[in-house]
């Protein structure tokens, strides 16, 4: 299959969202552009000195950074019928547009420290309108498509659209410095910093009203964002960050993007000084428009010239061959500027500016693309979706590096005896100035390029993830899904199924139907699965005897036998509880690939036994079936907790055809444990109780005479389907009577899944996960 076949795309996003999408960008990339112009007016209109400059630059920044990841976690799981981001952008694009009009509305004949201190706070307000926009934004942005070159279109709209920001914003200098436009610099900005402020308050919110979202009321996995949640959730914040920054080619992204952009942000600033000083010997008025032009002929090449091509090439070529190439050009471009800033001939640097803006052009197309790609890596490997995590760290980056080069530019001007006071600058200053303005950027472009070389995501290997992630929607992730083909395969033609315990529902009202599972569940069951993980918690979570012995309250009296899945982390005071409420245990000891861990649960187990808190003891959970270990390591387990205890029933639970085809695994084990689950073999609701029963014959025939236990089968309220079988209340409702009635009146031992719903296994089996319970994540009775 070609490339193109893997990645074609499914779904066109209408032009209209990729134009709102663009807006917002526009927006987004207007404030932080007129924010570097309207820096200069604080040195030169306001009087501000170098150490002023370092501290305004770097201290909001930095809080910016913060404030980042942790609005990245709120906004991946907000609840809402509006969906994760929308709200967001909007309340951030309005605090965004009256902090930027407050921020500056500062007066030359102003205290210099009351200036200074007036723009610093506002100057917090203004970053926090823009981590709670701009983080939901851009987020929004990487889930628009799971397409790869469409996510490369969607990107380049935005940039194309973005970048008139930048054609846009060099022409301040002119009406700042026009005596006919304004009579100082400091009452220029301060009434462009309304029209502005308005004006992109207003794109701002253009994508919260036109690209569409789903609602996530009904989201079961998202974590509690209160207030106290969200201060207790600091370190899960943290561990995101660092799950997501341990993932090799997003830390490639970042590093890379830090470099590139941030040597270029480092001595951009210098632009205006280096024209005004050493072209016009200091005169911004003879300077004219040559600072405005340098930003804005560079930004109209890259509108017009870069986007498309770099579009182009990432198409053909590949995100990471046109990162790579588009870097190497503006090296060029770095290189000419050294040369082509000649006094007396201004003109000259325009040759270099279309070398240099493939420089960042071509990163923010790829990179942000690219960035959608790491995501969809992350939910292979993890199971969630989180786009507002990655473009925090992504943005965070970029921000740290931001303030790091503000403040470094500076100290470089401080460095090199720039005087902000002073008419005439020394030809010392403006020669570090010209040199720093050469070689930063090179060596950040140099770095970047190294770092991206091994960059491994490309079309082929998105393609076969995306068609993964793909295949997962179409059927749950789960230990027990089976091969839908399979129970067919193993039946004899002869086998006949006794149905007279089955109820026919055709005819019953969902209120017949809960009257009837009450009847059934006050009669008690064989066995229940004890879930013992609260919501927020994990596997792997250590779990508390109260917790335990609160959840075994509310399910006793309706069940005579407890299977646990695990000797570890608290799941081993599971059999000691139940023992105290006079019920018996199946006790299992969780094994898979960590050698180690197994021997921590089977000595656990065998522990158990020898205190009398185990009546069967279970060495693994469907170890086989997920390839964990081979049935040669599994079968020494097996004998070795034999051999520890003679007097106990010792088994190994997996799906029910594992005993058909493995005969060496029967004969190891004292009792036969299956799972049968009609649900994820496709069953519908109406053939399932058959199903079960057809699964259970099969068992015993493969038994050869040991005894056989059902250890799991269920069925969930809410979900996808799996083929036939479709979730809902009354399905569960109704696959749970037949089942009891069949296991109580024909005297089949069975343990039902679940007790409680558990809202972690999302991750593992889809959304129909989290809904197996006959009671809800509470503990209260669903039904």
């Amino acid at each position: 299959m070609s490339n193109t076949a893997v990645t074609q795309i499914k779904e066109k996003i209408p032009m209209y969202q990729k134009v709102a999408f663009g807006l917002g960008m526009l927006a987004n990339q207007m404030f932080p552009a007129a924010l570097g112009v309207f820096m200069v007016v604080l040195i030169e209109g306001l009087g501000f000195p170098p150490w002023m400059l370092i501290f305004i630059y770097l201290l909001p920044k930095l809080f910016d950074s913060i404030t980042d990841p942790i609005m990245g976690f709120i906004s991946d799981n907000t609840k809402s019928k509006w969906g994760r981001r929308r709200q967001y952008v909007f309340i951030g694009a309005i605090v965004l547009a009256i902090s930027y009009i407050f921020m500056w509305q500062l007066h030359a004949s102003n205290d210099l420290y009351y200036n200074f201190t007036y723009f610093m706070l506002w100057s917090f307000v203004f970053y926090l309108g823009l981590t709670i926009f701009g983080v939901p934004f851009v987020a929004m942005g990487y889930e628009m498509s799971d397409d790869f070159h469409e996510r490369t279109n969607i990107m380049a709209i935005s940039q194309w659209i973005g970048q008139w920001a930048w054609v846009i914003v060099p022409w301040f200098w002119v009406i700042i410095y026009d005596p006919n436009w304004f009579s100082a610099p400091d009452a220029a900005v301060r009434e462009m910093a309304i029209w502005l402020g308005v004006f992109c308050g207003l794109l701002g919110i253009i994508p919260a009203i036109f690209i569409k979202s789903k609602s996530t009321l009904d989201e079961e996995d998202y974590a509690d964002i209160s207030l106290t949640n969200i201060i207790n959730s600091l370190k899960d914040i943290i561990e995101g960050a660092k799950i997501a920054f341990s993932i090799k080619q997003f830390r490639m992204l970042c590093f890379s993007t830090f470099f590139t952009f941030n040597a270029y942000n480092l001595v951009m600033l210098f632009t205006f000084y280096i024209i005004v000083h050493y072209l016009f010997n200091g005169s911004a008025e003879a300077a004219g428009i040559w600072p405005t032009l340098h930003g804005s002929v560079g930004a109209l090449i890259t509108t017009f010239l870069v986007i498309p091509i770099v579009t182009y090439m990432a198409n053909k070529l590949g995100k990471k061959k046109t990162f790579i190439i588009t870097q190497a050009i503006s090296l060029i471009g770095y290189v000419l500027f050294w040369f082509l800033f000649i006094p007396g001939k201004p003109y000259m640097f325009l040759f270099a500016l279309p070398f240099v803006s493939f420089g960042i052009g071509g990163l923010f197309t790829v990179m942000m693309s690219m960035t959608s790609d790491v995501c969809d890596l992350d939910e292979l490997n993890t199971h969630q979706r989180r786009e507002g995590i990655f473009g925090a760290i992504y943005w965070w980056m970029v921000k740290l590096g931001a303030a790091i080069a503000g403040g470094l530019s500076g100290l470089l001007m401080a460095a090199v005896g720039y005087d902000s006071n002073a008419e005439v600058q020394t030809e010392f200053a403006i020669t570090g100035l010209r040199v720093f303005y050469t070689i930063i950027p090179i060596l950040g472009t140099l770095a970047a390029i190294y770092i991206m070389w091994n960059y491994d995501i490309d079309e082929k290997r998105a393609g076969e993830i995306r068609k993964e992630l793909d295949r997962r929607k179409r059927k749950p992730i789960s230990s027990s899904y089976y091969q839908t083909d399979k129970l067919a395969s193993l039946l004899a033609s002869d086998l006949s199924i006794d149905t007279s315990t089955d109820i026919d529902f055709s005819s019953k009202s969902t209120e017949e139907i809960k009257t009837i599972f009450s009847t059934t569940l006050n009669k008690g069951l064989h066995g229940l699965c004890f879930s013992p993980y609260l919501e927020g918690q994990n596997i792997g979570d250590q779990l508390s005897k109260e917790q335990i012995q609160q959840r075994m309250d509310v399910i006793a009296p309706y069940t005579k036998w407890i299977r646990s899945f695990s000797c570890t982390d608290g799941n081993e005071l599971i059999p000691e509880v139940a023992k105290g409420r006079r019920l018996k245990t199946m006790v299992g000891a969780w094994i898979g690939a960590d050698k180690a861990q197994n021997e921590k649960e089977i000595s656990k187990l065998i522990q158990l036994a020898k205190k009398r808190y185990v009546d069967i003891a279970v060495v693994g959970n469907e170890v086989l079936l997920r390839e964990e270990l081979s049935e040669e390591e599994l079968l020494g387990y097996v004998r070795k907790v034999k051999e520890a205890l003679p007097n106990i029933p010792v088994g190994y639970v997996d799906a029910y055809y594992q005993f058909y085809e493995r005969p060496h695994l029967v004969e190891a084990c004292d009792i036969i444990l299956a799972n049968c689950y009609p649900f994820w073999e496709g069953s519908s609701i109406e053939e399932s109780s058959s199903y079960l029963k057809k699964m259970h014959a099969v068992t015993i025939q493969a038994a050869k005479g040991k005894p056989v236990i059902i250890t799991e089968t269920g069925w969930p309220n809410k979900g996808e389907n799996t083929e036939a079988a479709s979730p809902s209340e009354d399905n569960a409702m109704k696959y749970f009577i037949n089942i009891a009635n069949w296991s109580i009146e024909k005297k089949i031992p069975m343990f039902y899944f679940s007790s409680f719903d558990e809202s972690w296994k999302v991750h593992h089996e889809g959304d129909v996960g989290a809904r197996w319970g006959i009671w809800d994540k509470e503990g209260n009775l669903k039904y």
